[in-house]
């Protein structure tokens, strides 16, 4: 197994969330308020900050066993909606592959899901300063075979549709065979079962599945620098990426970034810039 050290991944992961849950959304979403006294970032209601959000991709954002949502992104989020006085944080599971496109359309005020920022994703959302970034990784079976995305040629390679790991597959694994899923869970699943050689995905959820599978490892992890992981909004709200951005460097920091970051990322080293600025030195790399 090729291992790097870890900086928290950007990558974008996908998603676990009901039929159900997509409809609600959507039925009680609609148009953006428009910016009053009262409601000055045009949120969908006032009071309220409606959150696209994954069910599956944990550490960031996933549901625990009363069916709430939590993680690294939902309780930064949290705190950050709180600071800029945004009101009660209401978080509901999408699917990756449409998150992006129901925030552009003000089904919902903000997506929250370590999404990666990249000009492609611009093209549809605004987005907020960047908080995260990290490393993308190749998961498969200890029977497999493959030791390095090297080996990948010829083989069945799951990707999550619309996240990091499949834009990067496509450019960098030409020769493997791509098989789209609609979340993790969906993927490793098809894993286990023999249907798919491997999987790529962010490196905290791959840990996650190691924990829960010991037939699986991982083969290689992939340094991703270049897309740190943003709050995505609709296009043409600069109040609200002005509040945004205000609170989460305040969050940064007055140290609960960092917090939040041991707490769900124990032993993996920080990427400087997030944290603040007095324990700043240099810009990390990471290291073998």
């Amino acid at each position: 197994m090729k291992r790097r050290t870890l900086l928290r991944p950007a990558g974008l992961l996908a998603a676990a969330a009901s039929a159900a849950l997509v409809l609600a959304a959507c039925s009680s979403g609609g148009a953006s308020g428009s910016a009053t006294k009262d409601n000055p970032y045009g949120l969908i209601e006032a009071g309220t900050v409606r959150v696209a959000s994954l069910g599956d991709a944990k550490p960031y954002t996933f549901t625990d066993a009363n069916g709430n949502f939590t993680g690294f992104d939902v309780e930064l989020f949290t705190d950050v909606a709180k600071r800029a006085h945004l009101g009660k944080a209401v978080f509901t599971g999408q699917d990756f592959s449409g998150l992006l496109s129901a925030v552009a359309n003000h089904q919902f005020d903000v997506g929250v899901a370590a999404i990666g920022i990249t000009d492609e994703r611009k093209k549809t959302v605004d987005f907020s300063d960047g908080y995260l970034a990290g490393y993308l990784s190749v998961l498969t079976t200890r029977s497999s075979g493959i030791d390095s995305s090297a080996d990948l040629a010829g083989k069945r390679l799951g990707v999550v549709q619309g996240t990091l790991q499949e834009t990067y597959a496509v450019k960098h694994f030409p020769k493997a065979s791509l098989v789209r899923f609609p979340d993790n869970n969906a993927a490793v699943s098809a894993l286990n079962s023999g249907s798919i050689d491997a999987h790529f995905l962010d490196y905290e959820a791959l840990k996650s599945y190691i924990a829960q599978y010991p037939d699986l490892k991982d083969a290689e992890d992939i340094p991703s620098f270049d897309a740190p992981a943003g709050f995505a909004i609709a296009k043409g709200n600069p109040a609200l990426k002005k509040a945004l951005d205000t609170a989460l460097h305040a969050a940064m920091e007055d140290g609960t970034w960092k917090t939040l970051y041991q707490k769900w990322f124990p032993g993996s080293p920080m990427p400087e810039q997030y944290l603040p600025k007095a324990e700043q030195t240099s810009t990390p790399t990471p290291s073998k």
